[in-house]
């Protein structure tokens, strides 16, 4: 039984590797790199049966670890340090046991933080979660093993390194975007426009932003309680709004969390013949011209994604690393710079697989639940989850092991089953994971009908994702980086 569990740990550690690691002798002292997405299982310990546990560095008999962390979680966790004690050095302190004759010294820091960054020291470390539910992390470690058993681990370590990668060129590049001025409650919020259901209008946007805005039907579809509005003008004040009069007025913006949604539905408003044009500046005041015969509503159907970048006492976080490489990861940020004179943002576009095997790239603008939001540095809409069963959703198949790749959660690319130019495209996606069942028998896969065959094949398994046990969706707007 002790030899199982300790096969479980030094899986964990090599799962734990992303294994870009970079180790250095000197003398018992090696280093140690990586950076690794990993998913928790139920903590081996007595007394934590009904708890989670991430793996990050394991204990090894006369081993110990020194350097920094920092993670990202999809939910808020505690972090687990172990210290090697002899069982009559147990003397009331803290301890945690898988059978009750090997003990550590267990240092438990109840920060109940989703990301952070610490300096550890001590025999082993991990994330830990009191909860039942399996949670996700994002971390990267840098500093030394110390001690005579490296040598076992670094062989193991390097062992792992054969494991077969996918490398794929421009993994990510930078994406800007043009930006729009639109007003709420007589604040200023900045945003983009990436799709429209009516390619009519999708063409008038493109050609007065200079980027192109993709078709996506089936947004039309959205229910009423998952859009915004948005009022556009047909005439008054001339200004830079899409018909060339005044900015866009919106119903709501991120800080209205119940109620922001990036998908908007346009709404013309047109003064009537007479009338003194003014510029208005909250949607209490339309609604007030409206009662008062003023103007006219023209509810189009169409509906536009529309992200906010800067809205009132709010902006998408711009990421610390500004850089963008091909290692560069999903959390911390999607946004390098934010540019109001130039009114341009730039994104991360991913690089990933459309249904039929083409290359495509996608931006990340705001998801839900919360968890995976936060840890990517987007915006949170909740209200999109109202698309989970709704057609103006389409899928995305994340992989959750199998080849070493530049996906997410580590792994190969992720594969979409709609791509812009096909009937069905949507920027909203409703994720799946895909696990393969042997790891060790894992392919590459490029197409829908690749994973559809494998998985009719039982060689492995598509599951919805359900992050915090919540329905996860993500807005995901293919793009053109290059453009």
């Amino acid at each position: 039984m002790i030899i199982f569990i300790i096969g479980i740990f030094v899986t964990g550690i090599l799962s734990a590797s992303e294994i870009s690691d970079q180790f250095v002798d000197a003398n018992s002292r090696k280093k140690i790199h990586f950076t690794q997405t990993i998913q928790s299982l139920q903590d081996p310990g007595q007394g934590h049966e009904s708890h989670q546990l991430a793996l990050i560095l394991s204990p090894s008999e006369g081993t110990i670890y020194d350097g920094s962390m920092t993670f990202a979680a999809s939910e808020p966790v505690q972090i687990v340090v172990l210290h090697e004690i002899n069982q009559n050095d147990a003397q009331g302190q803290p301890t945690w046991t898988i059978d009750g004759k090997k003990i550590y010294g267990l240092s438990l820091i109840d920060q109940e933080k989703q990301s952070d960054s610490i300096e550890f020291t001590g025999a082993a470390l991990a994330l830990h979660s009191k909860n039942s539910q399996e949670f996700t992390a994002t971390v990267s470690v840098d500093g030394w093993i110390r001690g005579q058993p490296t040598e076992i681990l670094m062989q193991q370590i390097e062992y792992k390194k054969e494991e077969p990668s996918l490398l794929l060129s421009k993994t990510n590049v930078p994406a800007t975007i043009p930006m729009h001025k639109g007003i709420f409650n007589s604040s200023s919020i900045y945003y983009i426009i990436t799709d429209s259901s009516d390619q009519e209008l999708g063409k008038t946007i493109t050609e007065k932003q200079g980027w192109n805005v993709e078709l996506a039907p089936n947004i039309a579809n959205t229910p009423e309680i998952a859009l915004q509005q948005m009022f556009v003008f047909t005439n008054g004040v001339t200004g830079n709004g899409i018909y060339g009069y005044q900015s866009e007025v919106f119903s709501s913006t991120p800080a209205q969390e119940s109620q922001y949604s990036p998908l908007s539905s346009l709404i013309e408003i047109t003064w009537k013949k007479g009338q003194n044009k003014t510029v208005f500046q909250s949607t209490e005041e339309i609604l007030e011209a409206k009662e008062g015969g003023r103007i006219e509503f023209k509810d189009t159907g169409i509906v536009i994604n529309t992200p906010q970048i800067i809205w009132p006492d709010g902006q998408m976080y711009v990421r610390e690393d500004q850089e963008i490489t091909d290692d560069s990861l999903y959390i911390g940020g999607q946004i390098t710079e934010i540019n109001e004179e130039e009114m341009t943002v730039t994104f991360i576009a991913h690089r990933g697989w459309g249904p039929d095997g083409r290359t495509i790239y996608y931006i990340v603008t705001d998801a839900t639940p919360n968890g995976p939001a936060e840890m990517m540095g987007v915006t949170y809409s909740p209200i999109t989850a109202e698309l989970i069963t709704n057609s103006a959703a389409v899928d995305l198949f994340q992989f959750k092991n199998g080849i070493k790749g530049s996906g997410p959660m580590g792994f190969q690319p992720g594969i979409a089953s709609a791509a812009p130019g096909d009937q069905n495209y949507s920027p909203i996606w409703r994720i799946y994971n895909v696990e393969w069942n042997d790891p060790q028998n894992a392919k590459i896969l490029e197409t829908r009908f690749d994973i559809d065959s494998f998985s009719e094949d039982d060689l492995l398994t598509v599951s919805i994702a359900h992050p915090m046990n919540s329905d996860h969706l993500v807005n995901c707007p293919f793009i053109d980086p290059f453009q």
